[in-house]
C-alpha cells in the first residue's frame, strides 16, 4: 500500500498503517545500526594492522572494505528475516507436530527439520569446500544426517524432562572414546563440523522448534527446558563425521586460499559480480527446502492467515537477500584479507603477538555473528530480563577471544586439539552440576551459535593463512578453530550462571524479614 492509499483511508485505520509503517522502518535501521557495530570493530582491527606491522595489498584492502559494507547490510537483513520468518516457522511447526501426541509422528517430521536445514546452513558449505580428501556432498550429507538424529533425541529430551547434563555426558563419553580410533587428519575436523552446523539458517529454527515444543507442557519448568536443542545437535556433526573419517583414509592435500590480484577498479568488482550469482543460486538452493517444508505444513497442518503467511513470505525474502549479501562479501572480501594479513603477521620476528591479535578479533568477531544476536534476544525473553543480552554478549565475547588464542597457539605450537578440548568439556560437564539447569542449557546452545560464519569465513581462513607461513599442518593445526570457538562459551557463560547464583543467594541474605503482626488476636 503506497502513500495516497494510506491517505485515503478512514482516519482511524490511516493511524494503524501509518504506525505500522513507521516500526517496521524502525525495526530494520535497529538491525541495521546492530551490525554495523558488529562489523565495524574488527574493520578497524584490519585497517591498523594494515597500516602499520602487516601490509596488505591495495586490492585485497579494498575488497576487504566492500565486503564489510556487504556484510553489515547482509547481517541487518538477515536478522529482520530471522524474526519475521525463521523464529515463527519453528516455533508453530514445534507445536504443531507435538500436538499431534504421536512419538513417530515427532520423531519423522523432526529428523526431516534437522536434514533440511542443515543442508541449508551456509556454515556448513564454507567449511566442506575447505576440507581437502572429501566430497562436498558427502561431508555434507553426513551432517545432515548426524543433525537429523540428535534433533529427535533433543525434542524427545524435552518431552520426557531427561536432564541435560545426563545427556551431555553420555554423549561426549561416546565422542572422546570415539575419537582415539579417528585419524588425527580427521579430528579438528570433527570438532569444527559441529561448530559451523549451528549457524545463521540452523540456530533461529531450532531454538523456535525448541520453544514449540516446550510449549505444550504446562510446569514451571518448560521454558528453561526449550533450551539445549542446539547443544545436542551440535554433537551429532562430530559422531557423523568420526564416522566418515573411518571410511576415508586421509584428509588429502589442502589448498591455500587464492589471494585475487586486479589492475584498476572495475576488475576489482569484476571479483564480486562474478561470485554474486554463485551465491545467489547456492542461497536459493538452501532456502528452497525449508520454504517448501513450510509449505506443505501449511497446507496439510498450520493453516495460517493469509496475511501471517505473507509477513513469513517477506521474512523469508529478507533472510535470502541478507544471506546473499553477507556471503559474498565474506567470501570475497574476508577470506582474502584474513589469509594474507596472518601471513604477514606470522612472517615477523614477533610472531607470537599472532596469539593477543587473534584474542582482540575474537572479542568482536563473535558480535557479527547473525546468529548471536537471535540467541540473546531469545535468553533474555524467556527468562523475562534476568539474564540480560549484554551479559549474555559479554561473556561470549570473553569467551571467544580465549577461545582464539588458544587456537593460535595451536597453530604456533602444533598441540593436538585433543589435549583442549577433552579438558574444556569436562570441566563444562562438571560446572552443570552446580549452575542453574537454564544457564548449562543456554551455555551449551551458546557453543554452537559463537561459532558462525564469520569464524568460518574469517578466523578459520587466519589461522590457516598463519599455519601456511609458520610451515605447519594446516590440517590438523588450522582446524579446529571453529572447534575451540565452541567450546570456551560453555565455560564463561556457566561462570556467568555462578555469579547469578552468589548475586541471588546474597540478596535473599540481605532482604529484611517481613513484619511480625505482633497483635494478639483472642479467639
Amino acid at each position: 500500500m503506497n502513500f495516497g492509499e494510506v491517505m485515503r483511508l478512514p482516519w482511524k485505520r490511516r493511524e494503524q498503517w501509518q504506525e505500522r509503517l513507521g516500526r517496521n522502518k524502525t525495526i530494520l535501521w535497529e538491525k541495521l545500526r546492530e551490525a554495523l557495530a558488529s562489523v565495524v570493530p574488527i574493520t578497524v582491527i584490519v585497517l591498523i594492522l594494515s597500516f602499520t606491522v602487516a601490509p596488505i595489498p591495495t586490492e585485497t584492502l579494498l575488497a576487504f572494505l566492500i565486503g564489510a559494507v556487504m556484510v553489515i547490510l547482509g547481517i541487518g537483513l538477515f536478522s529482520l528475516g530471522a524474526d519475521t520468518a525463521m523464529t515463527p516457522i519453528g516455533e508453530r511447526v514445534g507445536a504443531a507436530m507435538t500436538r499431534s501426541r504421536k512419538l513417530w509422528v515427532v520423531a519423522a517430521v523432526g529428523f526431516l527439520i534437522g536434514v533440511i536445514v542443515t543442508v541449508s546452513e551456509p556454515d556448513l558449505q564454507v567449511l566442506a569446500q575447505q576440507v581437502p580428501g572429501v566430497p562436498n556432498a558427502t561431508l555434507v550429507g553426513a551432517v545432515a544426517v548426524g543433525v537429523g538424529v540428535f534433533l529427535v533425541i533433543a525434542m524427545l529430551r524435552i518431552l520426557f524432562r531427561i536432564p541435560l547434563n545426563r545427556m551431555l555426558i553420555v554423549f561426549y563419553i561416546l565422542v572422546f572414546a570415539l575419537a582415539l580410533f579417528v585419524p588425527e587428519d580427521f579430528l579438528a575436523i570433527a570438532f569444527d563440523s559441529g561448530g559451523v552446523t549451528t549457524g545463521p539458517m540452523t540456530v533461529p529454527f531450532i531454538m523456535a522448534l525448541g520453544v514449540g515444543v516446550a510449549s505444550i507442557r504446562s510446569d514451571e519448568n518448560a521454558a528453561q527446558d526449550s533450551f539445549g536443542l542446539v547443544a545436542l545437535c551440535s554433537v551429532g556433526p562430530i559422531l557423523a563425521v568420526m564416522v566418515l573419517a573411518l571410511i576415508y583414509p586421509g584428509a588429502g592435500v589442502y589448498t591455500p586460499v587464492e589471494i585475487p590480484s586486479v589492475i584498476d577498479s572495475r576488475a576489482l568488482w569484476h571479483l564480486f559480480q562474478v561470485e554474486l550469482p554463485a551465491y545467489l543460486s547456492e542461497v536459493a538452493v538452501c532456502l528452497a527446502p525449508i520454504a517448501l517444508f513450510f509449505a506443505v505444513f501449511q497446507a496439510v497442518s498450520l493453516k495460517l492467515k493469509k496475511k501471517k503467511v505473507l509477513k513469513i513470505v517477506i521474512g523469508i525474502l529478507y533472510t535470502y537477500v541478507g544471506l546473499v549479501l553477507f556471503l559474498t562479501g565474506a567470501n570475497v572480501g574476508f577470506m582474502p584479507a584474513a589469509s594474507y594479513l596472518s601471513r604477514q603477521i606470522a612472517g615477523l620476528s614477533f610472531n607470537w603477538i599472532l596469539i593477543p591479535i587473534g584474542m582482540l578479533m575474537g572479542w568482536f568477531i563473535v558480535q557479527a555473528e547473525p546468529a548471536v544476536h537471535v540467541l540473546n534476544k531469545q535468553v533474555e525473553e524467556i527468562t523475562s530480563g534476568a539474564i540480560p543480552g549484554k551479559a549474555m554478549s559479554t561473556s561470549l565475547s570473553i569467551g571467544v577471544a580465549v577461545s582464539i588464542g588458544l587456537a593460535m597457539m595451536r597453530v604456533m605450537t602444533g598441540i593436538s586439539i585433543f589435549w583442549l578440548v577433552v579438558p574444556g568439556y569436562l570441566a563444562a560437564i562438571v560446572m552443570s552440576f552446580f549452575v542453574p539447569k537454564i544457564f548449562t542449557a543456554i551455555a551449551f546452545d551458546s557453543g554452537g551459535v559463537a561459532s558462525g560464519p564469520m569464524t568460518a569465513t574469517f578466523l578459520l581462513p587466519f589461522a590457516q593463512g598463519a599455519c601456511e607461513a609458520l610451515g605447519g599442518n594446516v590440517v590438523t593445526d588450522a582446524f579446529g578453530v571453529v572447534a575451540m570457538v565452541a567450546m570456551t562459551p560453555l565455560l564463561t557463560i556457566q561462570m556467568l550462571g555462578l555469579l547469578y547464583q552468589l548475586k541471588m543467594k546474597k540478596a535473599a541474605q540481605e532482604t529484611p524479614p517481613a513484619p511480625v503482626d505482633e497483635e494478639i488476636i483472642e479467639l
